[in-house]
Parts: C-alpha cells; sequence; structure tokens
C-alpha cells in the first residue's frame, strides 16, 4: 500500500485512493432458467394424499398442487407467476366435508386386587439379652466451680481529641 501526500500537506492522505477493481467475466452466459419437477404421495396408513406439479420456463412459472383436507375435502390449486401478472392462484374444492368418526374409546383394566399373604410358618420371639452391672463405677474426680457472672458490665469510650 502506498501513501501520497497532498502538495499543501506534509501528511500522508488516509485512507488512500481507490484503486480500480477487477471486472468478473462468465465463462458462459447465463442461461434463463428451465425445469419441471413433479411429486405424488398417497399413504393409506396415515391418510396423507397429496401432489405438486410445476414447471419453470425463464421467468413465468406454472403449476398446481392438491391435498385431502381433514374433513374429507380435496383442495385443488393451480397457479401461475410471471413478471408482468405477479403470482395468481386459483382455488378450487372438490367433494363434500365428512363428518371426522368419533375418537376411539380406550378400555382401561381394573386394578389388579391386592395379593393376600399368609403368615410365616414360625416365629420366634427374640432371645433376651441380659445385661450385668459394671464391676466397679468411680465417681468424678472433682466439681468444677465456676464464678458466678459480673452483675453489670460497663464499656466507656476512648477520649478522642481533635486539633485544627
Amino acid at each position: 500500500m502506498t501513501l501520497t501526500t497532498s502538495s499543501s500537506s506534509p501528511w500522508p492522505q488516509w485512507p488512500p485512493p481507490a484503486s480500480p477493481s477487477p471486472q468478473v467475466a462468465y465463462a458462459q452466459p447465463e442461461a434463463p432458467a428451465h425445469y419441471e419437477f413433479q411429486y405424488s404421495v398417497q399413504d393409506g396408513h396415515s391418510g396423507d394424499v397429496k401432489q405438486q406439479q410445476e414447471a419453470r420456463a425463464g421467468d413465468t412459472v406454472h403449476g398446481s398442487y392438491s391435498l385431502v383436507q381433514p374433513d374429507g375435502v380435496q383442495r385443488i390449486v393451480d397457479y401461475t407467476a410471471d413478471a408482468v401478472h405477479g403470482f395468481n392462484a386459483n382455488v378450487r374444492y372438490e367433494g363434500h366435508p365428512v363428518a371426522a368418526p368419533a375418537p376411539a374409546r380406550v378400555a382401561y383394566a381394573a386394578p389388579v386386587a391386592r395379593a393376600a399373604y399368609a403368615t410365616p410358618v414360625s416365629y420366634a420371639a427374640p432371645a433376651r439379652v441380659a445385661y450385668s452391672a459394671p464391676i466397679s463405677y468411680a465417681a468424678p474426680a472433682a466439681r468444677v466451680a465456676y464464678a458466678a457472672p459480673l452483675a453489670q458490665v460497663s464499656y466507656s469510650s476512648p477520649a478522642v481529641a481533635y486539633h485544627h
């Protein structure tokens, strides 16, 4: 990096003037996007039924999708999108709503009866243990005497003098 100085100032100019950036050149010109895709799902276990298809040519997209709603009605959406008209969708419904079946009731088993326990076959009372008195016992060596507490305790603060 080189710093330049102005003729009127001995200090370098900061930030230095920007150098021209290199131009990016693509090896191939960009072509408009073109694609097509589609998929469908028909799951008998979960009841999920849906499909979609879409195609793009340049900046124009055409497509549709459909699904079976929880009430049994099929929703079908046809759509287009382009730079002139924006996004436009046509929604239609086929079929009649069907009431969902009531959820199945879950049966619970009654609690298990408490098990009856038989009494033990034999039971022995705990054995008695006899203790004898100690052979000798000594009285405490001496009594410890404590002085009675003072009747009144007073505190005084030390005298402090300040001089200015």
